[in-house]
This record gives C-alpha cells, structure tokens and sequence, in this order.
C-alpha cells in the first residue's frame, strides 16, 4: 500500500500536471548552497509558500545530532555571509538578495529543521507544513554513510512530527563556492516535477502516507535522468575506515571533495571516504547505493527505529518462552 503510493507518483512524474499551492520547509545539513536556492525558486515557480530554515555552517556528518545550549550570537559570518558576526543565534538570514523567507540557526540540522517548524512555519501560517524537503545535499547519501547524514535525520525528525517529508541529495558536482550551478537548477527542477507529481496523486490530500518519508538520490549528472523505485539495501557505494594518517591514506574521492571545499586534509587521524571497488551482487541491483549511479533513487524509508509487526512478534515469544523458562 505504501509503497504502491510512492509507485504511482512515480508514473505521474512524466505527466505534465498542475500543482496545488503546498506550504513547505526546506531545511539541509550544509548551510545556504546553490541547491537549496535553486530548490526555493522552483518551488516558488509553481506556486508554492516555502520558507528555508538551515544551519548556519556546514553540519554535514552531524546526523540527529541536537544542539542542547542557548544558541548565542554568531562568533563568525555564516556560509556564503547568510549572516554576519554579531547576529543572533537564529533569525532571518540577512545576505542581499535573498528575501523574508530565508533563515538560519547556529547549530545542527535538527535544530534548523525545528526552528522552521516551531517558529517560523507558525508565525507565518499558524501550523505545520504540507511537506518537509531537507536538501538538496552537495553529495548523495546511500548505503550505510547515510546513517550519519544530516539530511536524512532532519526528514526523520519531521516524519515523526507526522509530516511528509523527503531527503534530496544530489552529486558532489552541486556544490560551488556561491549560490550558482547548472547541476544545481537540474535537480531543483526535478526536485519540483516530483513534488507535482505526489501532490497529483495525493488528490490535494496529504502527500505521503504516515510515517513514510523518503529517500532520494540522484546521480552525478541529473540531466536526462528518469525516476526509478529503489530500495534501502545492504550495497554500499562508499567505503568509511579510519586512518591514522589522513593525508597519506586520502583516496581520490576524499581529495576532490578537499580541492571542492578549499580544505587542506591534514596528517592526522581520522576518516576517511573512498569508493567502493566491489560489485553489488545479484539481490542487491534494486538498492539505491547502486541504482543512484543511472537514475534518480527513490527509496520509502521508515519513520525512526520503529520495526515490522512481525519482527515484534517473534521477539514477543521468545520473551515468552524465557518467562516460561524462569
């Protein structure tokens, strides 16, 4: 049922449809980007009310991470100055050009997420959003990496709210120094035509099924690329180890990701990304750590650590039997 939902929305992508106006948050673990301004504009373009809460800095890799002090005002000036030193912990970003619907929070995605929903999504229309976009990263996010993905927790922690919600990510060839990139228009664009197409089969009802938020990966050249249906597998494109010396072991993955950022990786411990040179094997084609490299990966996650009734049940009578046993 769930997963023939996403499905039909899926065939719908193709089929020029009208969208309803939706109120959304866009929220993201890398701070103002290309991605997500080109996101807000598409979104804006179809009519939609958005308002874009993110961190003030990059926080990719802080996963559900919470920032559980006051925020105090910023000690530096955001990513690409979406606020300057002296600013308040969270409020509207003040960079030129941007307009009243941007804002920011000096902390983790989660919170970013939570300030867009507690605060701003209130005050401007007195309730929660229809949807809850957190992306698009500058990077996918498959396969076991995604576990530490702020992206992904920040659709995790507005699913559990009860709100529709997806993760975008997109290839590492998104990210610049500014806010403009082709790649970034081609996604945002996509991005749009998928969010058309879920409110089409939604009827102007809700436009995901409870506590079913989604996954989405596009590949490195999103140009021409088709939507297909994936899966949350055991395949995983990337490889994490631990180094003690993260300069000689970088691999190139790690060094165009430093060349991309302007970073310098330093001759200490500490982790390390490559590719994954292994195959996926035959029960793993459908997984989105794979499928992610020729189309657009729509995978149905589910909402926290919540488990299949029928895995409850079985540990429900072993518990039995230890019961018995005592």
């Amino acid at each position: 049922m769930r997963h023939s939902f996403v499905a039909a929305a899926l065939l719908a992508v193709t089929a020029p449809v009208a969208a309803e106006a939706r109120n959304i948050v866009i929220t993201n673990d890398d701070g103002l980007t290309s991605n997500v301004v080109a996101l807000y504009k598409a979104l804006k373009a179809d009519g939609h009310d958005v308002i874009v809460s993110i961190p003030c800095q990059n926080q990719s890799g802080m996963g559900a991470a919470l920032g559980l002090r006051p925020l105090t005002p910023l000690e530096t000036a955001c990513r690409n100055n979406a606020a300057n030193p002296g600013a308040s912990g969270a409020g509207p970003m003040t960079r030129e050009g941007l307009g009243r619907d941007f804002y920011y929070v000096n902390s983790t995605p989660v919170m970013a997420v939570l300030y867009g929903l507690d605060i701003v999504a209130m005050k401007r229309w007195g309730k929660a959003p229809d949807l809850v976009l957190s992306g698009p990263n500058e990077g996918q996010n498959v396969g076991a990496i995604a576990i530490s993905s702020g992206t992904i927790s920040a659709a995790q922690f507005a699913a559990l709210r009860g709100l529709p919600a997806i993760a975008l990510s997109a290839g590492q060839n998104s990210a610049g120094p500014d806010l403009e990139n082709a790649q970034s228009t081609i996604v945002a664009e996509k991005s749009a035509d998928l969010v058309r197409a879920l409110d089409a089969a939604s009827k102007g009802g809700r436009m995901l099924p409870v506590e079913l938020p989604l996954n989405i990966n596009f590949p490195n050249e999103a140009k021409g690329a088709k939507f297909c249906a994936s899966r949350i597998g055991t395949y995983n494109a990337y490889t994490l180890t631990f180094s003690e010396n993260m300069a000689a072991s970088a691999s190139p993955e790690m060094k165009e990701m430093a060349r991309t950022y302007k970073m310098d990786i330093p001759a200490l411990p500490g982790l390390l990304l490559g590719q994954n040179p292994a195959k996926p094997s035959a029960d793993q084609l459908q997984d989105e750590s794979f499928l992610h490299l020729t189309c657009i990966a729509v995978s149905p996650m589910q909402a926290g650590y919540a488990s299949d009734d029928r895995n409850t049940d079985q540990i429900s009578k072993v518990l039995a039997d230890l019961a018995r046993a005592r």
